[in-house]
């Protein structure tokens, strides 16, 4: 079974509190906090404060991505604001494993995210570290993205790769998901799916999410 963490990128920030209710309601297990800095990525989003703020409303999962330089000034403030799940990008931490210890040492969950060109070779010793992996399957730095049809292999690979060593880790893709392409990434090995456009700029939410299950176990 697929979980959906629709993320706050695409929700009306006029409206935040209201429409992060609305995926919770409809059932979406995390919710996909997109941090971004203007530096790693070449967009600003939001900080600690704003997380902090939905946290005693929402039940949710809060699944912080970090698209962020120096990731580690950071980490403590998000895990402050509420959140469970930190991810931070291989090509942001100039020693990843200690940025996962860091992170870890929190009583949080760690995660890595690689970008399109990173192969899984640069996070095949520290694997066995992290709670979740997310396969990006476009460049991030904005919503409303084509999906990357060549990440499907690649997905398959870090399957491979988790299932040879008996291990016990999510595979998050994020970027471009829609009900029309969830089975692909579903059947090359991912569980947790981020959605942004597809869920909160759909008419009728409760029946993207309820298509994005169906088409998943298809």
């Amino acid at each position: 079974m697929i979980k959906l963490a629709p993320s706050i990128l695409s929700a009306d920030f006029a409206r935040l509190l209201e429409d992060v209710k609305k995926v919770e309601s409809a059932g979406c297990e995390y919710l996909h906090i997109d941090v971004m800095d203007g530096h790693f990525v070449p967009n600003i989003t939001l900080g600690p404060g704003l997380v902090k703020s939905l946290r005693k409303d929402v039940n949710m999962v809060f699944d912080a991505h970090l698209m962020i330089e120096n990731p580690d000034n950071y980490i403590k403030d998000f895990v402050d604001a509420g959140c469970d799940l930190i991810v931070v990008h291989q090509e942001a931490c100039k020693h990843l494993h200690r940025t996962i210890q860091n992170i870890k040492s929190y009583n949080v969950k760690a995660g890595v995210a690689l970008n399109p060109a990173t192969p899984i070779e640069t996070i095949k010793h520290v694997i066995e570290d992290v709670d979740m992996v997310l396969i990006m399957t476009v460049n991030p730095g904005f919503g409303g993205q084509s999906f990357i049809e060549g990440m499907i292999p690649k997905i398959e690979e870090l399957k491979k790769l988790i299932d040879d060593r008996n291990l016990n880790i999510d595979i998050q893709v994020d970027g471009g998901i829609k009900p029309t392409n969830v089975d692909k990434v579903v059947k090359a090995g991912a569980n947790i799916i981020v959605a942004g456009s597809a869920i909160f700029n759909s008419d009728d939410i409760v029946k993207t999410v309820n298509l994005f299950r169906e088409n998943a176990s298809l």
